[in-house]
């Protein structure tokens, strides 16, 4: 088993690409497939979403509250510089509210799970961006509501029933964070806690490529059809992953970091929770439906962008030569 988790991790990029094509195909090829697959997402995110927070060191919390030059620049990078750049990036999009809503969702709420994966990819600090995940979700839920009303109006917001966000947070978060406390210290305690956690941890590449496969065959022939109306805010996300790369190596640059820390703030700007919050878009009124579109496209254009970027950012971030002869940049 040790051995097919240890060839996933090394191809589950290949393998996310993978997953992402047969969700494609079966919903272009199977339309009907969209409705079961979209009451899918929940139930297979919650189970991915709970081996994302098993993987959190809990007992680490305190460690990476004491990580201050860290934890303070990625705070800042999410919840300072991003609200401007989205703010305005989305001034493209926004004379239609509906696509300035799932601009908004989609691009202020950063990523907790599978950035992860990509910033280990690329040499970057994942321990302690896992360590920060607790934080980066909980500062997204406060603050979400507060950039939806500075950026949409406070009509839009009022006109929300707050009760699906609710149990989305209830059913998403909170439940597998809870969850995945509780194996934890099962695991530090017992055997079968321990193989339990062993079995869900190594599960954790398949989940991902369930995740992606359900979400893209649940909506794939929406954004085929409505592909005229998505076409606008494909520039948004294009361009807000090619400006959050320089700011995010600029800020840790500038306070200081090590080269492993950079990338990993680069990796939490860039990388947006388009899977967790697609369970909240996917509960705003009917006027909006074209928004859970939006959010898909996003996820699609941030996967090649990720694919690249664990390419190029070695090279943009790089680590002093022993010799003397260079130094990080």
């Amino acid at each position: 088993m040790r051995a097919s988790v240890e060839w996933m991790e090394r191809a589950q990029v290949a393998l996310y690409l993978a997953a992402l094509g047969l969700g494609a195909v079966v919903g272009l090829l199977v339309p009907a497939i969209a409705h079961p697959a979209e009451l899918a997402i929940t139930p297979v995110l919650g189970l991915l979403l709970y081996a994302t927070f098993l993987g959190v060191p809990f007992a680490k919390i305190g460690q990476a509250l004491r990580d201050e030059r860290f934890l303070s620049t990625v705070l800042a990078v999410n919840f300072v510089l991003v609200p401007v750049v989205v703010f305005v990036l989305s001034r493209i999009v926004a004379h239609d509210q509906v696509l300035l809503v799932g601009v908004l969702f989609v691009l202020l709420t950063p990523c907790v799970d599978y950035v992860i994966v990509f910033t280990g990819i690329a040499g970057g600090a994942k321990d302690r961006l896992l360590a920060a995940a607790p934080l980066l979700m909980i500062a997204q839920m406060l603050l979400l509501p507060l950039y939806l009303w500075l950026f949409a109006g406070a009509e839009f917001v009022g006109a929300v029933d707050l009760l699906p966000f609710v149990e989305a947070f209830l059913l998403l978060i909170a439940l597998p964070l809870a969850a995945a406390a509780l194996t934890q210290t099962a695991a530090s305690r017992t055997r079968a806690g321990a193989a339990v956690q062993e079995i869900v941890l190594g599960a954790m590449v398949p989940l991902m490529m369930a995740t992606l496969a359900v979400v893209v065959a649940s909506q794939i022939a929406g954004v085929g059809r409505q592909l005229g109306a998505l076409l606008l805010a494909i520039p948004v996300f294009i361009l807000f992953a090619a400006v959050m790369v320089p700011v995010g190596a600029a800020a840790g640059r500038v306070v200081g970091l090590d080269v492993p820390a950079r990338r990993a703030v680069v990796f939490s700007g860039v990388t947006r929770n388009s899977l967790v919050v697609l369970p909240l878009v996917l509960a705003l009124p009917a006027a909006f439906d074209l928004a859970p579109l939006v959010v898909v496209t996003q996820t699609l254009v941030e996967l090649v962008a990720m694919v690249i970027l664990v390419r190029l950012l070695p090279r943009i971030i790089r680590e002093a030569r022993a010799d003397g002869g260079g130094r990080a940049v």
